[in-house]
């Protein structure tokens, strides 16, 4: 029988009895002198396809010198478990897992920890830190809880040999995460910020006035009250949509960019509407309180984004420099049903607007939301791909946003940021 255990809850191995769990064969090892518990933290990065679990670092700084030459793919051996903060529900099937992490290379890093390296990549199953509910059309946060068992001893290079007792686990990291700090508005609304000069000093000249582009998420990426859960991680962590615009070529571009992403309550087409004004709130809280050029604020968004990123540009028809609006919605959602975007709306947009889908978009079809837009909006710009393949890897077609998170989308030569960052209102 086992005892259900959180992300942050300690993994004993040997003679550790925090949890109670055994290493296997740790007798064995005649010569292996035991060492303390050892603290892990899980290294994440997001892929086009979302966020995974790359490796593991293990802080063994304190256990001596170690020998490299004793670290193998075969000295340690990971397993993960991964569940859903909210209960499953029929459809839900392979959210959850519960298996070994290949092992591709165990090395030292920095100031003596060791690394162990994990197989990963774009549909590679047991990786991911996100899961996606069907049932309730959201991405969610999975509680991971990593075992790592010591399978050989670690040879010192003073000619001991040690095994850890031990290890307990730590934080999730992914960098380019983490540079967005957490904050919620006057009204509620959560969501991140990422502020030029963070992870790049050289962009940020005292308060002179920056750029602001909002990212708005896709519908997996809302809250799902009914559940109580609204977390702020998976509008970053789903997809690059928002950390394009924080890498260093992105902020090179713009000349340092303040980059937003709040996170809807439910999703944006639910009450697009109703959500305008709270967006329009984190807007104007950011330029009173951060120096941002009020000429250079950027919309964007895909998907229930994208939609939103084109109503923004609708109720606030000054207040945007440009918009990019990725495989959106502006038909009706139910059959017969009044369009999401009407025809005398689309025409009054006269924001600098570009559009981005795929032919092979079943999810939203371009033709009557991005072609009809493009055809209805006042010197709009287009660009639409026959499949969306990154690096070899092909993804649904709806995933247009992959794209634009990597300036791909050009038009006479000028790529998309480009064209943005080139916008004054």
């Amino acid at each position: 029988m086992t005892t259900p255990i959180s992300r942050r809850t300690i993994l004993a191995a040997g003679a550790g009895t925090a949890a109670g769990l055994v290493l296997p064969g740790a007798a064995a090892y005649a010569g292996g002198h035991p060492a303390a518990s050892v603290r892990f933290r899980l290294d994440a990065k997001v892929l086009d396809g979302g966020e995974q679990v790359t490796s593991i670092t293990l802080d063994t700084a304190r256990l001596g010198p170690i020998d490299p030459a004793s670290l193998t793919t075969g000295t340690f051996r990971v397993h993960v478990t991964a569940t859903s903060p909210i209960p499953l529900a029929p459809g839900d099937a392979g959210v959850e897992y519960d298996l070994d992490r290949p092992v591709t290379a165990v090395r030292l890093g920095h100031r003596g920890s060791i690394v162990i390296e994990l197989s990963y990549g774009e549909g590679q199953v047991g990786g991911n830190t996100l899961g996606y509910l069907v049932s309730r059309g959201r991405n969610v946060l999975l509680d991971l809880v990593y075992t790592i068992t010591q399978t050989a001893p670690i040879a010192l290079r003073n000619g001991r040999s040690i095994t850890i007792s031990s290890f307990v686990q730590g934080r999730l990291s992914d960098p380019e995460v983490d540079a967005f700090s957490y904050h919620v508005s006057g009204s509620g609304m959560k969501y991140r910020l990422y502020s030029p000069g963070h992870a790049h000093g050289s962009h940020s000249s005292g308060r002179r006035p920056h750029p602001l582009i909002v990212w708005l998420h896709g519908g997996g990426e809302g809250a799902s009250l009914p559940d109580n859960y609204y977390d702020n991680e998976t509008t970053l962590r789903a997809n690059r949509g928002a950390l394009g615009f924080a890498t260093p070529e992105a902020q090179r571009i713009f000349s340092g960019a303040y980059v937003v992403a709040p996170q809807s309550t439910s999703f944006w087409l639910e009450d697009g509407p109703r959500f305008a004004p709270l967006i329009r709130e984190i807007v104007r809280d950011l330029a009173r309180r951060y120096p941002i050029d009020r000429d250079r604020i950027y919309v964007t968004g895909a998907s229930n984004g994208g939609y939103m990123s084109l109503e923004m540009t609708v109720v606030y028809p000054n207040l945007f420099a440009a918009s990019v609006a990725i495989c959106s919605v502006v038909d009706s959602l139910t059959p017969g049903g009044p369009p999401m975007i009407t025809d005398a709306q689309l025409r009054s947009i006269h924001t600098p607007t570009w559009l981005v889908a795929s032919r092979d978009d079943d999810t939203v079809p371009p033709e009557a939301n991005t072609v009809h837009a493009h055809e209805l909006i006042p010197g709009s710009l287009m660009t639409l791909y026959d499949h969306v393949i990154w690096n070899g890897h092909q993804f649904p077609g709806h995933w247009s946003w992959i794209y634009v998170a990597r300036n791909d989308p050009s038009i006479n030569g000028t790529h998309i940021w480009q064209w943005m960052a080139q916008q004054r209102r």
